[in-house]
């Protein structure tokens, strides 16, 4: 494994991370749980992430149970949980938000879910435009001020709003974000690679990319159609079979399929060389991985190998079938 500096601070996280999102969802998914996270862990991994709105708490209830039946040493590795959108059903409105009440009540609850006396990593799942910055960020600076958390983040924050956190920290004398989790994958670029461009070097900005494999789009289990156990066939991922049935979807196959004959030339698989395509950006501190079977674990921990086939005329062929590369912006 090898492990990266999340952002300018001192944290080493493991270039390849495990999340739980739809994986965890009740209490039989315990020992599956327990399994893959230990084939993460023993592959290197020391990074796994979370939400409280995941399962509506019940994943964090899961990776929680799975922490103490492991039974690893705490200072060996890294968990989070992200706040933002509440963990019940039909939420009153000091349930959901990034008040300083939720901010504080929710990062109590992910604790003791998580069944850890303190959250390494916390988010906050997506922007709240309700809630003044110096309020969230003195919020957050006052939870790793307590030892309740040691670094705070965003999630799909726009450098603007980045920016502003970090301008209202460095005015108060507060705690500025140290990462974060953006989506990152062949298909969806340009935040990433442009619009935050300049954050990674003048706030040091670390990040915790999610959607590595695009919903699945490069895994290339879609190349022959959609299997009956897929995703696209559950209730409430229409969006995506009607994304993946569109004229950019269709075109997005089209990419795959390509693509699959580069991972072939390599003797590796569409998710290894996906994953390994995000490596490569010396920006991503960490890839989050997500997996339903201890063999995608086991497999995904492997993109490492596959990241050094990818040689600059091997990425000068992904981006020539990609034809996606976003432009750079005009600063002056």
């Amino acid at each position: 494994m090898q492990y990266r500096r999340l952002g300018k601070s001192g944290l080493k996280v493991s270039a390849l991370s495990f999340g739980s999102w739809v994986t965890f969802s009740n209490q039989a998914d315990v020992p599956l749980a327990k399994e893959m996270m230990a084939a993460a862990y023993d592959a290197g991994c020391n990074f796994f992430d979370n939400a409280e709105a995941y399962a509506k708490g019940k994943s964090e209830e899961i990776m929680g149970e799975a922490l103490s039946q492991l039974g690893w040493a705490r200072d060996a590795y890294i968990v989070s949980s992200k706040v933002r959108w509440g963990a019940v059903d039909n939420p009153k409105p000091t349930q959901v938000g990034l008040s300083r009440k939720h901010v504080y009540e929710g990062c109590y609850q992910a604790m003791a879910r998580l069944q850890v006396d303190y959250l390494d990593l916390y988010f906050c799942h997506r922007p709240d435009p309700e809630v003044p910055m110096e309020e969230i960020v003195r919020a957050m600076t006052e939870l790793i001020q307590r030892g309740l958390v040691l670094y705070w983040g965003t999630s799909e924050w726009s450098a603007q709003q980045l920016m502003e956190a970090y301008s209202v920290a460095r005015q108060y004398n507060l705690i500025p974000p140290t990462m974060e989790q953006p989506q990152y994958n062949m298909f969806h670029r340009r935040r990433f690679e442009v619009e935050y461009g300049r954050l990674y070097d003048v706030i040091g900005l670390g990040t915790t990319i999610w959607s590595p494999l695009a919903s699945g789009l490069l895994t290339g289990k879609y190349n022959d159609g959609v299997p009956d156990d897929s995703r696209l066939n559950l209730k409430g991922y229409e969006w995506l079979r009607e994304m993946m049935e569109s004229e950019e979807g269709q075109k997005r196959l089209a990419s795959v399929q390509e693509l699959a004959q580069i991972a072939g030339d390599l003797g590796t698989t569409m998710p290894k060389l996906a994953i390994a395509w995000c490596l490569k950006n010396p920006n991503v501190s960490t890839v989050i991985t997500g997996a339903s079977k201890v063999a995608q674990v086991e497999e995904n921990m492997q993109a490492l190998d596959v990241a050094d086939k990818l040689t600059d005329e091997v990425m000068e062929k992904i981006e020539g079938i990609l034809d996606n590369k976003p432009e750079p912006m005009d600063f002056q």
